[in-house]
C-alpha cells in the first residue's frame, strides 16, 4: 500500500529568525530566489506524495500566495488554518477526519530535498506505528536525540538534552511516517508535542518507534546562520559549475556563489555568497553573505551577514556578522557589527 498525503507543520512564528519574519512567516524565507519550502515540498512529490496539507499559523495568507495550489509540482496543496496554537500533534490531531490510515508528517521549517521513499519502505519492513527520520549533527542539545537498537528500533529518545544528558548525536530530522492509529493517544484541545509528548507516550506504550537514517540534503533553518548556511550550501550543489556571464563584469568569485535573475555586480569581490534577484553590487566586497532581493550596494563590506529585501548599503559602510531588516538604509561610512537591525 502506497503513501499518497503529507501534512507539513508550518505554524511557528520563526522568532529566532527576527527581523527577517517580522512580516513573512519562516517556510518562505528565500533560499537561492525560491521559498524555502518549495525545496521540501518538491522532494515529497518524488517521494509519491500527491496530496500536501499546509498546517498554518502566523502569516498564513503569505505561506498561500509564495507556496500556490501545488499546480507546480503536479500535486494537490490545500491549507489548514489554527485558530489557537496546539503544538506540532495537536495541530494534526485537528486534521484527523482528513488523514489516511498512514500519512507522512513533516516540520516546515527545515531545508530539505530527501528521499522520503526509503523512509516510507523502512517504516513498512519494520511494522512500525511511528517512524523518524533521524540524522548526525555536531551540537545535539538542540534537538531530540535517538537511542537504537541492531534493528533500528528507538529505545530511547529525549528532547533537547543538556551536554551531561546527551546519549547520541543522531537527532529528530522532522520527518514522520505515522499510523493515524496513534493520534488516539493525542488529547483535543490541548497544546501537545509530537516528539516531546507523543513520542514518548507511544514508547512508553509498547509501540514500535522506528529510526530511519536520512538520506538527502537537510538542514535546521531556525537561524540566521542556519538560514545563511543553506543559501551557501545550495549555491554549491546546485549551481556549482556555473558561469554567470552579463551579471558579473570586472569582479572576482570564489565559489559556491549565485546570482538571480537581473542580478549585477560589478567590480567587486564575491566570497561564497548569494545576491539575489534585482540586486545590485559595485565596488563591493561581500564575504559569506545573503543579499536578498532588490538590494542596492554600493562601496559597502559584507561579511557573515544577511541583508534583508530592499535595501540599502552605501560608500564605506559595513556590515560585519549582522541581520539588517527590510528596507534598511545603511548609510555612508556607518559600522554595524555582530547585531540585527530592526
Amino acid at each position: 500500500m502506497s503513501v499518497h498525503q503529507a501534512v507539513v507543520m508550518v505554524g511557528g512564528k520563526g522568532t529566532r529568525l527576527r527581523p527577517l519574519t517580522n512580516d513573512r512567516p519562516k517556510p518562505i524565507l528565500p533560499v537561492l530566489d525560491r521559498p524555502c519550502l518549495s525545496y521540501l515540498i518538491e522532494s515529497l512529490a518524488r517521494g509519491g506524495i500527491d496530496n500536501v496539507i499546509l498546517a498554518c499559523g502566523y502569516r498564513s495568507e503569505k505561506m498561500a500566495a509564495a507556496i500556490g495550489n501545488g499546480s507546480r509540482e503536479g500535486i494537490t496543496i490545500e491549507y489548514a488554518y489554527e485558530d489557537v496554537p496546539m503544538g506540532t500533534a495537536g495541530a494534526i490531531k485537528l486534521l484527523e477526519d482528513r488523514l489516511d490510515d498512514t500519512f507522512v508528517a513533516v516540520n516546515g521549517d527545515v531545508f530539505a530535498d530527501i528521499d522520503l521513499k526509503k523512509e516510507i519502505n523502512e517504516h513498512r519492513k519494520t511494522d512500525a506505528s511511528l517512524t523518524i527520520s533521524l540524522t548526525s549533527v555536531e551540537n545535539p542539545c538542540e534537538f531530540g536525540i535517538a537511542r537504537l537498537d541492531g534493528t533500528g528500533r528507538i529505545l530511547e529518545f529525549k528532547e533537547k538534552p543538556k551536554p551531561e544528558e546527551v546519549f547520541s548525536d543522531l537527532v529528530n530530522a522532522g520527518v514522520y511516517v505515522i499510523d493515524k492509529k496513534i493520534l488516539r493517544y493525542v488529547p483535543e484541545g490541548k497544546m501537545y508535542d509530537f516528539s516531546r509528548d507523543l513520542t514518548i507516550d507511544i514508547m512508553n506504550k509498547g509501540y514500535r518507534v522506528q529510526g530511519h537514517m536520512l538520506s538527502g540534503m537537510w538542514m535546521d533553518v531556525g537561524r540566521p546562520k542556519d538560514l545563511l548556511g543553506a543559501n551557501i550550501e545550495a549555491a554549491g550543489r546546485l549551481f556549482g559549475n556555473k558561469e554567470w556571464g552579463n551579471a558579473i563584469k570586472d569582479s572576482k568569485i570564489t565559489k559556491p556563489f549565485y546570482i538571480g535573475e537581473n542580478g549585477k555586480a560589478e567590480g567587486s569581490e564575491l566570497l561564497s555568497s548569494v545576491i539575489s534577484k534585482g540586486s545590485s553590487v559595485k565596488g563591493s566586497e561581500i564575504f559569506r553573505s545573503l543579499i536578498m532581493a532588490d538590494c542596492n550596494i554600493t562601496g559597502a563590506v559584507i561579511s557573515g551577514s544577511i541583508i534583508g529585501e530592499g535595501c540599502t548599503v552605501r560608500q564605506g559602510a559595513k556590515v560585519i556578522n549582522a541581520v539588517i531588516a527590510d528596507g534598511t538604509t545603511v548609510n555612508s561610512n556607518e559600522t554595524i557589527e555582530n547585531t540585527t537591525v530592526g
